[in-house]
Formats: structure tokens, sequence, C-alpha cells
């Protein structure tokens, strides 16, 4: 493998998705420099890239995650005020939802993100403290002992090849890609009861049953127009295409009830007064109620939703002629989404399809109107010093004991335990749980001693994952890892060793308490 050139840095983060970018921020800011890739031309994964609103939890506009990540949700909201015709309402509305989405209390366009993203790392890459490589993919590690002493990455462009060395190596890529490379234990898809002791896994476990992914792509709607694109080449199997816990085709306006997912509830594309739940307002990011004046031709939504998850395999574990294949697979469940909502989808009215659906490339930096990347759900995880599962979250498995505190804890977080269905077994279910914390154990890799996790590969079973998945706690654990080998580095010592040691570990999660990071939820605040 010939490498043209190295690059040497305090930290090297793989990887620019939330994880990545909130780690990058994180360790900058405690003074160390900061190389991180990333494998399109916008940082922000699920934010921009692939194009997924924020998913939080209600106590969100005041606590439950870091102040970085509040700031950027301050950010996002400003950002419209300063650039947007707003009505007088909107810019005095404190709590504004650019889209209007009930996703989620801030659904906003992917750009904007980008736009707040850049502006809060802009002092570092400005001075040169973070240096960022787009189109640039981990393709092999160095490793001596326990140790990792550099990553290979390729431009993907040029097929450039470069040698990263670094102090400490983060894994923020969303599918762990850095764990394999550098020899780091680690599991992926189900495991099994007699593993967790989880009531909800496998009987046996299998490494191939993992989460859905979705290629998100944005539309708008013409009432009086027709953009229909061609008949999409999978389109006649996925209108045929029957999932395992319904009797309806996945295309269909019936999907499981997030409430009961042995049920399938009834959507409709509108909002109605007959009483079906519309899905154009979920994930609606662009709402024309609050401008002043009129800037396009109306609503953006981002099609999101359980008529496009792809579980017909996974991404990880197996060969990549395999993983290409399943990448267009999912593209092309999205396209034919689209082709069915514009063509048969049947209307309340009693008609069928909406030729007036119109593709927005525009809206997420494509020509055709679908993410840059797919929304991935479920990566590689490591085994760590402690693995989170469903008896740390379940509400019937705490019983009395109510949410579960760590001594170790790095931060906080908060979602319903949502396992969208699978690759293998197309399990899906909704299991109520409690506010959590998160262990810096399941932080720290059992061997390799300077390689930390930084997005959805923490230390966690496939079913706790449900829950760590989302926006805020990916944000939360890229701070953390950010903060820790910042931490590492000034001390020199070593993870585990910040962990074992009372004096190390509280001073590191004092620094974490000085930047804003919020360790432990409080009774009032779980307070029902």
């Amino acid at each position: 493998m010939a490498v043209e050139q190295e690059k040497i840095s305090d930290v090297i983060i793989i990887g620019g998705g939330l994880g990545g970018t909130a780690a990058a921020l994180a360790a900058a800011k405690a003074g160390m420099r900061v190389i991180l890739t990333e494998e399109t031309d916008w940082l922000g994964g699920q934010l921009t890239s692939q194009a997924v609103p924020p998913d939080e939890h209600r106590w969100i506009e005041q606590s439950g995650s870091t102040a970085s990540y509040r700031e950027f949700r301050s950010r996002v909201r400003d950002y419209y005020k300063r650039n947007y015709p707003l009505t007088e309402k909107a810019r005095n509305n404190p709590i504004l939802n650019p889209g209007n989405g009930w996703v989620s209390r801030l659904a906003h366009e992917p750009k904007v993100a980008l736009a707040v993203l850049h502006e809060m790392l802009a002092p570092y890459v400005n001075t040169g403290r973070i240096e960022v490589l787009y189109h640039t993919l981990p393709v092999d590690a160095d490793t001596e002992d326990d140790l990792v002493t550099g990553v290979t990455v390729q431009h993907l462009p040029s097929g450039a090849l470069t040698r990263l060395r670094g102090a400490y190596y983060l894994d923020a890529t969303e599918c762990g890609d850095l764990l394999p490379l550098a020899r780091v234990e680690h599991v992926s898809g189900a495991e099994s009861r007699q593993e967790t002791g989880e009531p909800h896994a496998l009987d046996e476990a299998d490494p191939l049953d993992m989460q859905s992914i979705t290629h998100v792509a944005a539309v708008d709607y013409v009432a009086d127009g027709d953009f229909t694109i061609p008949r999409p080449r999978d389109y006649d199997y996925w209108r045929q295409y029957v999932p395992s816990f319904s009797q309806y085709p996945i295309l269909s306006w019936f999907a499981s009830d997030a409430d009961d997912t042995s049920k399938l509830k009834q959507f409709t594309m509108f909002p109605n007064n007959q009483g079906v739940v519309s899905l154009w307002d979920y994930r609606r990011i662009v709402d024309p109620a609050i401008w002043a004046e009129p800037l396009n031709d109306g609503e953006v939504t981002l099609l999101n939703w359980a008529l496009n998850d792809y579980y017909a395999g996974p991404l990880i574990g197996v060969p990549l002629e395999e993983r290409e294949r399943h990448l267009e697979g999912a593209r092309q469940l999205t396209l034919s989404l689209v082709y069915w909502l514009q063509t048969e989808a049947p209307r309340l009215d009693g008609g069928q399809g909406y030729p007036g659906v119109r593709l927005r490339g525009d809206v997420l930096g494509t020509e055709d109107g679908l993410a840059k990347a797919p929304y991935i759900r479920e990566s590689r995880r490591i085994r760590g010093l402690y693995t989170v599962a469903e008896q740390d979250v379940s509400k019937e498995l705490r019983g009395e004991h109510g949410p579960k505190r760590y001594e170790d804890s790095v931060g906080v977080g908060s979602y319903h335990l949502d396992l969208h269905p699978t690759t293998v077994s197309q399990r899906t279910f909704y299991i109520p749980n409690h506010p959590y914390e998160i262990p810096l154990g399941s932080l720290i890799p059992v061997r390799v001693k300077n390689l930390l996790p930084a997005c959805k590969n923490i230390s966690m079973t496939q079913i706790a994952n449900g829950c760590y998945r989302l926006h805020p706690t990916e944000w939360n654990i890229g701070e953390a890892a950010g903060t820790l080998a910042a931490y590492a580095v000034t001390q020199q010592l070593e993870p585990a060793a910040v962990r074992a040691s009372a004096d190390h570990l509280r001073a590191y999660q004092e620094q974490l308490i000085r930047s804003g990071v919020q360790l432990h939820w409080t009774d009032e605040e779980l307070g029902e």
C-alpha cells in the first residue's frame, strides 16, 4: 500500500458524523490538535448528510443534553431569525420549530445544520487546530501490542493514501469501520439471551441481524404539478413485498404502531379531519407559515418512514459486493416509495396517487433528491469495560429501582427503546424505558489502550442501541470521547487508568461539568 504522505496530530477522529464533529469540537476546545475525516463533503451525519431531524426527549429545551448540543439548537433557531423573513410571531418564539414537524421540536433544513456546525467549528478550523479531510475513508491501521500506531486513509476522488498518526484515535464512523482495521474486540448484530440475559434478545446470537437503514429523500408538493419519476428498477419487487410482521405490502399506509409493535396502524399522506395520522407533517422541515413573504412553492418534508425502512440485508459483516447491493437496494426502496406516492398511493378522497410530489435535491445537496448517505441505525460496537443492556434502561426490568445511575457517568440521554425491523428476524419493538446515563466504562475497550468509540459504537447491546443511537446521545458520546482523549494526553494516562482512579475520574468528570456536560438526571427532572 503506497502511502503518499503522513500527517501527525494529537487526536485522529475517523468519521465526521454527529459524534465525530462533537468529539473534534471538544478535543480542540481542550487544546488538542485534531485531524477529522469525513466520507462525504458534509460534516454532521444524522443532521446533515443523512437528513434526519433531531429525535429528542421532552426535557431537551432545558436539560438532558450537553450545553454545546443545546448551543447548537439555539444557533439553529438564531440562524432562521437572522436570515429568514419570519413573521413577528415566529421571530419572537423562543422555541421556534422551523418546519413544525411533529417528530421533533426542532425540525429544520440539513443545510442550516451544516452552516451552524461550520460556525461552531470555525475558530478551530480557521486557525488550523482542526483539519478536516473530506471524501476520505479508513482503509488500514497499524497496531503494536495493544496500541494503534497509525491509520491509513484514502481520498476517494484521487485514490491518494495518507497515514495519520496521533496519540489517540477515535472511531466515529457510521458502521464502526475502524474497529476491525485496528483489531479492536467488537460485536455486531444481535446478541443471544444466554449472553446478555435480556428478555428481548434472540435465543441464538446472529451478527448479521441488524436494524434497518433508511435512505432519506426530500420532497415538496405542487398540487397541480406532475413530477412523476421514471419507474424505478425494483418497483415491482417492493410493490409486492410484504414484511413478516404485516399482512400489507411495505408500500402501503399500514405500518407497525409505535405504542404496540404487535399491532398495525393506518396512516395517510396529508393532515385531515378524518382522524387518520398524516405522515407529511411528521418530518416536515420547511413550513411557509412562519415566513412573512413567500420564498418557494411550499412545504418540504423528509421521507424517513416505515415505508422505506430497508431490512433486506446488512451492511456489516458481508462482502463488499453484497454491501453495495444493499446500499443500492435502500436507494431503490426510497425511489419506489416516491413513485408509489406519485402514482398509486390511496387518497382519502378515493383517488390514487399524488403526481405533484417532487424530489428536492437542492435541499439535500444532491442531484437526485436523496440524502448524500443512508441513515444507519446500528454500528459495530466495542467490547468494553462495561456493557449497557436492556436491564439498564427498561422500566419493567428496573422496577422500583428507577433509572440506573453510574458513578462513572459521562452524560445523560433519553429516548424510547425503539428497535426498527432487523435484517434477519425482522424483530421490531418499542420498550418503555427510563432516561439513562452513559457510563465511562462503555467507552473504554477491553484491550486496546488508545482507541475510543465516539458515536453509536460504544459497548452496548443491540437492544440498548435502540435508545442510545439518537442525536443528543451521539453528540454527548462524541463530546465525552474527545474530552477523554484530551485528558489522557494531558495527564499521560490511559483511559482505563482514568476510570480506575477515583481522583482522575473525578477530575475528568469535573472537566466535563465545566464544559456543560450533565452527568446525572435529577429527581426533579425525573418526577412525573
